[in-house]
């Protein structure tokens, strides 16, 4: 545990075999671990979740952070430092418009069919468009919907999550906050590419209203005719 003496920080100046461990487990693992992995590579017995977030605690202030994604842990370079770890590269390959457009697509409506993204994109699917996400492991299938034919949902990963560097889907911007960092224009944007399940279901019911009312405008119209 960190104590303050004369306004300084300090780390413990030893930690034990247990906690030693774990931390060089997490550093040479290529991926993040959850804590029943790094429990099957200890030597001995240890509360691996207290050690962990005695290590993120630890990590805190430093130039590397101990960080939690989906109850996996691995180490990050801090955010606040990544502009110095930037460099330039030659990229091989980027995604297609189309890849884009579809992942937005996924990542806003998921579980979505390949016939719903197709609608909601305006255009048939191009050549191995989903294949390529699924081929990155950002996207991959979720069951069939209960409906005739049964079709593939698709939705995102937790490799998604990760390389995004993102906690939940829940921390995806929302389309005023696309609009307010002037990434995209909301007045001519189609607001249903960034749905999402409330969204359409505020819309469905918006919709049974204005059925309803045009059906009682009908009958009061009728009404009045027969009263003539």
């Amino acid at each position: 545990m960190k104590k303050l003496k004369n306004n300084i920080l300090n780390f413990p100046s030893s930690i034990s075999e247990v906690e030693r461990e774990v931390e060089a487990i997490l550093f040479a693992s290529p991926e993040p671990l959850d804590v029943r992995t790094i429990e099957s590579k200890l030597s001995k017995k240890g509360n691996v979740q207290k050690i962990l977030e005695k290590l993120q605690e630890n990590y805190f202030s430093r130039g590397i952070n101990l960080v939690c994604i989906l109850n996996k842990w691995s180490f990050r370079t801090a955010e606040n430092l990544s502009l110095l770890m930037s460099q330039q590269k030659t990229v091989e390959k980027k995604l297609s418009k189309a890849a884009i457009e579809t992942l937005a697509i996924i990542v806003y409506h998921q579980p979505v069919t390949r016939a719903e993204i197709e609608e909601i994109r305006g255009v048939a699917f191009g050549t191995n468009t989903l294949e390529i996400l699924m081929e990155l492991n950002w996207v991959k299938p979720m069951g069939r919907k209960d409906v005739p034919g049964k079709p593939i949902q698709y939705g995102t990963t937790e490799e998604f999550l990760n390389h995004f560097s993102l906690q939940k889907l829940s921390d995806l911007p929302t389309v005023d906050e696309l609009g307010s960092a002037g990434l995209i224009d909301t007045s001519s944007v189609e607001s249903n590419i960034f749905g999402t399940g409330k969204f359409f279901k505020e819309k469905q019911e918006e919709k049974k209203e204005n059925i309803y009312s045009d059906i009682d405008e009908m009958l009061n119209s009728t009404l009045k005719s027969e009263d003539t």
